[in-house]
């Protein structure tokens, strides 16, 4: 067997994680000769009772069965040695020791890729801004990195195949079990359309408290950048953006309506420095990438369909003239605070445009 083949036994044992394992490859030169090492050079760096489990484990563990098994299950692995590894991760302090994969394994490689978190209680605003980002992100060529949770995960790998790009969905458990069970569906489709679903736990581990945080460093450490774009004040998706500081990503985050609790996370990370953003074109100049003329095109021609009431009567409103926050108002004898939220939000999805407190209809 192949020293990678090795890799294999350390992922699945509990008790060696990427820190330890590192101390062991440091010792030992290769996963090969720690998987081997005598109980003496063990005990040096797992103590008594860590190496006594390990031992008994190392008995009971077959390594080309665990092979089998994962090729049943159509599941495939990366490790530290491969060129496969995301090399992105590869930078980060204690990247994974191994990455179980199931899917299209080459958008490991690809670049770029953004991560895109937020809320599991995604409110409508929430829903809404997050399909307009990672749709224009994925149309700009970004791969939508995310957890596959309900919420904002869950809509920032839909929007993203609804525009026909692809997408890594990182899990908190083993990659043979969907979860939550409620995003089965999106799990499927995820592998149908050419996504990827990966982990660093094994095949079978169920999801635990603990498995989340470790979930998020890896979004956080394959993407080039995070994007949060809703979020309560102790949303998981802080800890995703605090990992991605960490390791030098640029973080965006979107401003919500400051009555909503949902948009506390945004603004706390803006508070720390993250770049406030209103529209994805300013994610892509950080990038110095646009969408295609095509594309652009193809957005312009669609934008004013599928309007809500509310954002119709805007429009219609502002078809021959431009007018100031307070006519506006004014005229539609609405509620300021309601009024702000849809311009707001009609601006970021380019249907208004605002010159001085003027609005008027984009071109």
């Amino acid at each position: 067997m192949t020293d990678r083949e090795y890799f294999m036994p350390f992922s699945v044992f509990p008790g060696i994680g990427p820190v330890k394992f590192e101390k062991l490859i440091k010792h030992f030169g290769t996963a090969r000769n720690a998987w081997e090492a005598p109980s003496a050079g063990l005990r040096i760096l797992l103590g008594e009772k860590l190496t006594a489990k390990f031992e008994k484990f190392r008995l009971e563990f077959d390594i080309p069965k665990f092979k089998k098994q994962l090729h049943k299950k159509k599941i495939d692995y990366v490790c530290l040695l491969d060129k496969q590894y995301p090399s992105l991760l590869k930078q980060i302090p204690n990247p994974p020791i191994l990455l179980f994969v199931k899917g299209d394994k080459g958008l490991l490689t690809q670049d770029p890729a953004i991560a895109v978190v937020g809320t599991r209680k995604m409110t409508g605003y929430g829903q809404e801004i997050t399909e307009l980002f990672a749709g224009q992100l994925t149309d700009a060529g970004f791969i939508i990195v995310s957890g596959m949770a309900i919420g904002v995960d869950g809509q920032a790998h839909k929007s993203c195949l609804e525009s026909g790009g692809k997408t890594i969905a990182v899990l908190g458990n083993g990659v043979d079990l969907p979860f939550p069970s409620s995003n089965a569906h999106l799990y499927d489709r995820i592998l149908k359309e050419k996504g990827l679903i990966i982990s660093e736990f094994p095949p079978g581990e169920p999801p635990s408290k603990g498995t989340f945080p470790s979930r998020n460093r890896i979004i956080a450490g394959m993407s080039q950048a995070v994007l949060v774009t809703q979020g309560a004040s102790d949303s998981g998706s802080l800890i995703t953006a605090k990992y991605g500081l960490q390791f030098g990503r640029p973080v965006f985050a979107i401003p919500g309506p400051i009555t909503s609790s949902l948009s506390a996370a945004p603004l706390r990370l803006i508070e720390k420095g993250a770049k406030l953003v209103v529209s994805p074109d300013d994610i892509l100049r950080n990038f110095q990438l646009s969408i295609s003329n095509f594309q652009s095109n193809k957005k312009n021609e669609s934008i004013f369909k599928n309007l809500s009431k509310e954002e119709k009567r805007i429009v219609d409103l502002l078809e021959n003239e431009s007018l100031q926050f307070d006519e506006i108002v004014r005229r539609l004898k609405t509620d300021p605070s309601k009024i702000g939220t849809l311009l707001s939000f009609m601006e970021i999805k380019g249907i208004l445009k605002n010159s001085g407190g003027s609005y008027s209809l984009s071109n």
